[in-house]
C-alpha cells in the first residue's frame, strides 16, 4: 500500500476557500502511516471504535464496533487487528470478506483523545478484521463532550429497522444529540471517519429526509469537507450514550458557504445539508453506557 497521501484536490480547494491554506502543509501535513508505541498503548485501552465503509450499493455507512480493552491490537506498525464483528443487520456486515476501504475513528470521551486510522481491511477466516494502514493521525480535542464509561450491558437479539425517511421519534433524538460521527470518501484517498460535536440542537432536522449541521473552526485539514466537495456520499451515526440506541443514516451532502442562515447558527463558518436516502435503527442497543461529565468548552453558545 502506498504511503500517506498529501492533501488531495478537494481538501486544498476547501482550505483555500476557507482562507486556511498554508503552503508549508504541502510538504508536511502531519499525516503518518505507522502505528507507534503510543498509538498501540492508546488503542489497547479502548473498548469501542467507529468505522466507515461502503455497502454493497456503494453507499457510505458509519457503524460502531466494541470489545473488551485489547480488542484493537497493533500487530506491527502498519497492521491493526480488530477483534470485533458487526451484527447481522448492520449495513456493513459482511463487507470485508474481500479487502475493502475502511476509515476508523477511535475516541476516548474521558480524555478527549481521538485517533483516525484509514486504510484497507479484510476479514480473516475465523479471525479478526485486519486493517492495513494508509493514514494514522491524532486530532485536536475540540467539540468532544467529556464522558466516562458507566458500564456495559449484554446485547440482545439483533432487530434492525430500515426505512427511507426519519420517524418523528428519530427526528427528536437527532435534535437532542450533542455528538455524531460522519464517514466520507475520496476516490484515491479512500474512506475517512470523523467526529462532530456541539451543544444539543446543533444538528437541525429540516424534514423527514433532510437535516443540516454547522461546520465549526477546527484543525483546518478539512478531510471531511474536502471529500464531500468531490463526492457527496456520506454516512452519519448517532449514538445515545445513556441508552445505547443507535441511528445510522446514509445520503448525499451539500456544503453551503454563503447563506443568510449562517447567522442563525452560532459559531458556524459553513453549513452542511444531508439529503437522506436510507435510515437504519438497531433495536438491540450498543452495549456501552456513558455518563456525561461536562460539555466541550469549545461548543459555541
Amino acid at each position: 500500500m502506498s504511503g500517506p497521501l498529501k492533501y488531495h484536490e478537494g481538501e486544498l480547494a476547501v482550505q483555500k476557500r476557507a482562507g486556511a491554506f498554508d503552503p508549508a502543509d504541502l510538504e508536511g501535513n502531519g499525516l503518518g502511516s505507522a502505528l507507534d508505541s503510543r498509538a498501540a498503548a492508546f488503542l489497547g485501552l479502548q473498548p469501542w471504535a467507529v468505522i466507515a465503509a461502503l455497502d454493497r450499493d456503494s453507499q457510505v455507512w458509519t457503524s460502531p464496533v466494541h470489545g473488551p480493552p485489547g480488542f484493537l491490537r497493533v500487530a506491527d506498525e502498519r497492521t491493526l487487528a480488530i477483534h470485533a464483528s458487526l451484527p447481522s443487520g448492520d449495513p456493513l456486515a459482511g463487507r470485508f470478506r474481500r479487502e475493502s476501504e475502511l476509515g476508523m475513528l477511535v475516541l476516548d470521551p474521558r480524555t478527549r483523545r481521538r485517533m483516525r486510522i484509514n486504510g484497507r481491511a479484510q476479514q480473516t477466516a475465523g479471525g479478526p478484521l485486519v486493517l492495513r494502514t494508509r493514514e494514522v493521525f491524532a486530532n485536536c480535542p475540540k467539540y468532544i463532550q467529556r464522558r466516562e464509561l458507566a458500564g456495559a450491558v449484554s446485547s440482545g437479539p439483533t432487530g434492525v429497522l430500515s426505512m427511507f425517511a426519519l420517524t418523528a421519534g428519530q427526528r427528536e433524538r437527532i435534535a437532542r444529540a450533542d455528538t455524531f460521527f460522519i464517514g466520507s470518501m475520496h476516490a484515491a484517498a479512500g474512506i475517512d471517519c470523523s467526529h462532530r460535536g456541539g451543544n444539543p440542537g446543533f444538528v437541525r432536522v429540516l424534514g423527514e429526509r433532510r437535516l443540516a449541521f454547522p461546520d465549526y473552526s477546527g484543525n483546518n485539514m478539512f478531510q471531511t469537507l474536502g471529500n464531500l466537495s468531490l463526492d457527496p456520499r456520506a454516512g452519519l451515526l448517532f449514538i445515545d450514550f445513556e441508552t445505547g440506541r443507535t441511528l445510522q443514516l446514509t445520503g448525499t451532502a451539500t456544503i453551503l458557504w454563503d447563506t443568510a442562515s449562517l447567522r442563525e447558527w452560532p459559531g458556524a463558518q459553513r453549513l452542511v445539508e444531508l439529503e437522506i436516502s436510507q435510515v437504519v435503527e438497531n433495536e438491540s442497543p450498543f452495549p456501552l453506557r456513558w455518563r456525561m461529565i461536562e460539555p466541550s468548552p469549545f461548543n459555541p453558545a
